[in-house]
């Protein structure tokens, strides 16, 4: 009794379901036998079709900058009444929807204006979805190739918005009306997370234009994609890395001269910048119609490292300059031995620098020179003091030889006049053995002096380059961070 009910269940499925099959295929034959699929289906042919556009952003597959392209992978979403693909249900009874090839039946020519794709339509053709009451839903996914005009002003702090015009392509508005299926655009319910860029809306807007081609006014929808780039990658893959390499040429002005890898470092310095920028470069964008942020940031470092080493070079120059071939101008004398070690608080040992000194130096000097002026030879040679003017009489009874240091401050004899003008070659010879003797060693003092200056210069134009290549450095990063839209997304 069990297997003959389960027999009679069966042959009653099996009837349903071939009346079901019979009145869908009956259906079929009834709505395509007469169907024209070039017929645009509006009961009044002065009648525009509506037709509901939309679209459904599945994902951002590429943004490629160098050919300004945009690749996404969409659904349309094509939404008409056909008057001649309806049916009563209760004639067909089972059949609520019908699944049509798109060739089969009239459908809308709507394309993307600014496609990039080599078949110019980068849909798949799936089924129409046909109600009972003429509603027709086409629902073709894609990847779509658009156009994108990029602006790179900012990069890797940009934001970019890439547009899709669709519009039908040989009805113009008066036979072919688009609207939009939703008033907040497109569909992002389905979006898959861009690591490259984040999405930050997708609005859409109707336009009605007139071509030069054709008088009839033409609908298009359009739908901008807004984006905005994820700066961490580049945060901290281009401009970390930069930073510390720029940081580093700054250690080359706190390396002492007498080293001999002073010059050495700045270079290899700059060479490593110069391989890590030939790498950044592949990264950048490569148009020309505008610099990149981050390109201005690497061209300010790698000017601030290549005038580094110049200055490196005038630092070592500075240091090992000696008294036989080099004089201290007295601008350079004022500059990096007064002024600017007294700006930046550096002093050298037993002297201690302020602005009261250096104007007590100054007038010291006039004072000096104009002692000079009025000694004696004998007493600019000897370094004492002049408290005679020296005069020989051999005619006269007394000779005045006023000598301080030697004791011979009083009048001779007429007995002493022999012994006098017996030792006056022998005092010349004396006194131009001690003028040689001076000279020597007041010279030798001199050029110690003049080569403990221009040492002392290099150091005050290191530590002057120090400080002001750090603040370039420290303004220039911070400057580009203020600068931007947006830091990290």
């Amino acid at each position: 009794m069990d297997s003959f009910l389960y027999l009679l269940l069966i042959l009653f499925i099996s009837f349903k379901d071939s009346l079901q099959g019979y009145h869908e295929k009956r259906l079929l034959n009834h709505l395509l036998n007469t169907y024209n699929s070039l017929e645009r289906p509006v009961s009044n042919e002065s009648e525009s079709l509506e037709v509901k556009f939309g679209l459904t952003l599945q994902q951002i597959i590429d943004v490629d900058e160098k050919n300004q392209l945009l690749i996404t992978n969409i659904w349309l979403s094509l939404e008409w009444n056909d008057y001649n693909l309806q049916w009563n249900k209760s004639e067909y009874p089972g059949v609520k929807d019908l699944r049509i090839t798109p060739n089969k039946l009239w459908k809308p020519d709507v394309l993307m204006y600014n496609s990039a794709d080599e078949g110019f339509d980068g849909t798949y053709h799936t089924n129409v979805v046909v109600k009972n009451d003429g509603g027709c839903l086409y629902v073709p996914p894609g990847i779509f190739k658009s156009t994108c005009k990029i602006d790179i002003t900012w990069f890797p702090f940009d934001d970019q918005n890439c547009e899709m015009k669709f519009g039908s392509w040989t009805y113009d508005g008066n036979q072919l009306d688009l609207v939009l299926n939703s008033e907040s655009g497109g569909d992002l319910s389905d979006f898959i997370t861009n690591g490259e860029w984040y999405l930050l809306g997708m609005p859409g807007k109707k336009n009605v234009m007139n071509y030069a081609c054709c008088p009839e006014p033409y609908v298009d929808v359009t739908f901008t994609i807004q984006i905005r780039r994820r700066t961490l990658y580049y945060f901290f893959n281009l401009i970390v890395p930069c930073v510390l390499i720029s940081s580093m040429a700054l250690l080359g002005f706190t390396l002492p001269p007498d080293s001999g890898e002073k010059l050495t470092l700045g270079v290899t310095i700059l060479l490593s910048l110069t391989v890590f920028l030939n790498l950044v470069a592949e990264t950048l964008p490569q148009v020309s119609d505008a610099i990149p942020l981050l390109g201005t940031y690497f061209n300010c470092i790698m000017f601030m490292v290549a005038s580094s080493v110049v200055l490196t070079v005038v630092v070592l120059n500075y240091h090992h300059r000696s008294a036989d071939i080099h004089e201290m101008p007295n601008w350079i004398r004022s500059v990096f031995l007064m002024w600017l070690p007294w700006i930046l608080r550096m002093h050298r040992p037993g002297k201690k620098i302020t602005r009261k000194t250096i104007l007590l130096s100054n007038k010291m000097k006039e004072l000096e020179l104009k002692e000079r002026s009025s000694k004696s030879l004998l007493a600019n040679v000897l370094d004492i003091d002049d408290d005679f003017r020296h005069s020989t009489n051999l005619g006269g009874s007394t000779t005045a030889i006023g000598t301080a240091g030697y004791g011979f401050n009083r009048p001779i004899s007429v007995e002493e006049h022999s012994l006098s003008g017996c030792t006056h070659k022998d005092l010349h010879l004396i006194l131009k053995e001690l003028q040689f003797i001076t000279q020597r060693m007041k010279k030798a003092d001199d050029d110690a002096d003049l080569i403990s200056d221009w040492k002392f210069a290099a150091m005050v134009v290191d530590r002057f380059c120090l400080i002001v290549f750090t603040l370039f450095t420290i303004i220039a990063t911070v400057a580009v961070l203020l600068s931007a839209p947006h830091i990290i997304v």
